[in-house]
């Protein structure tokens, strides 16, 4: 009888780290999935949760502390802190969504361009992405904001715009890669046009590595919507914004933290759980290519 390596059964010590790492993707990435799952149904179903209205005040209830009535406790004004950070959290994740998503479609646009015709075209992209980093994303977006105004449809337009240079760049090295590749060329010879190869050829390939860097994208854009709500120039009150309930418990910090870390907390644990899905999803898209 043939005996089976060590190594080829399944609880073998000598896999690859390959054939590891296909095993699970660990805590890591499912703690935090479900962390984003809970968020996100508790959002999505805000309006018939029976909870608080988060613009009610309560006088009797002022900076209650947390308890079986207010399960997070009360704000200054006696407003529901739960029922707050859950329509709060509707705004970040929605910028956090459609921001970074508006900044990758047109970032890998340009980003292709950039790669594949190179020249003064290349040179021109590349100037206007380093101009716009030039600013800091939260001075260029405070700067707009105060003169367009601080509504939602606003504040996604500026986040988008400080999200193009960074696709931008990542879609013009992809398709420096691609653009000289033998499948490339082939098409070219066939006579396929530029449209073609940029939109059949290059781009299925470097799709990939940018959705790869969305989630890093969505986390930073939650923190600079949070930052401009915390300053003053994000979505106006009443409506509920974690930035602003940071800083508006801020100045009672001492007496009632609450007030201020639980907003933070929630804003904290959406910015690490995207961080560690977008990590974890990196690692796992690179160890199949170098796998190919």
């Amino acid at each position: 009888m043939t005996s089976v390596p060590a190594s080829a059964t399944p609880s073998g010590l000598d896999m690859s780290p390959s054939q590891k790492y296909s095993l699970g993707l660990g805590p890591a990435f499912w703690l935090p999935i479900i962390w984003m799952g809970a968020l996100l149904i508790t959002v999505v179903l805000a309006d018939i949760l029976p909870i608080h209205d988060p613009t009610e005040s309560d006088f009797t209830a002022l900076k209650a502390r947390p308890g079986f009535e207010f399960w997070l406790g009360t704000d200054v004004l006696g407003r529901d802190i739960f029922s707050r950070v859950i329509h709060g959290a509707r705004i970040s994740l929605t910028v956090g969504f459609f921001a970074p998503v508006f900044g990758m479609i047109i970032g890998l646009f340009f980003g292709m361009l950039a790669g594949y015709y190179r020249g003064a075209l290349e040179s021109t992209i590349v100037s206007i992405t380093d101009i716009i980093l030039a600013f800091p994303n939260i001075v260029l977006a405070m700067c707009i904001l105060f003169f367009a105004g601080a509504t939602m449809i606003n504040l996604i337009i500026v986040l988008s715009i400080t999200s193009i240079p960074a696709n931008t760049r990542i879609a013009r090295a992809s398709t420096l890669v691609f653009a000289g590749r033998e499948f490339v060329m082939a098409a070219r010879s066939q006579g396929a046009s530029n449209l073609r190869i940029l939109w059949h050829e290059i781009l299925p390939n470097i799709v990939l590595p940018q959705l790869a860097y969305i989630l890093s994208f969505m986390s930073i854009v939650i923190m600079i919507e949070g930052s401009l709500a915390f300053l003053g120039v994000g979505i106006p009150p009443p409506t509920p914004t974690l930035g602003g309930m940071i800083a508006q418990g801020f100045p009672d910090i001492n007496t009632d933290p609450h007030i201020t870390f639980l907003p933070a907390l929630i804003l904290f644990l959406t910015v690490l759980s995207l961080n560690l899905i977008g990590d974890q999803l990196r690692k796992k898209f690179t160890v199949r290519e170098s796998a190919l």
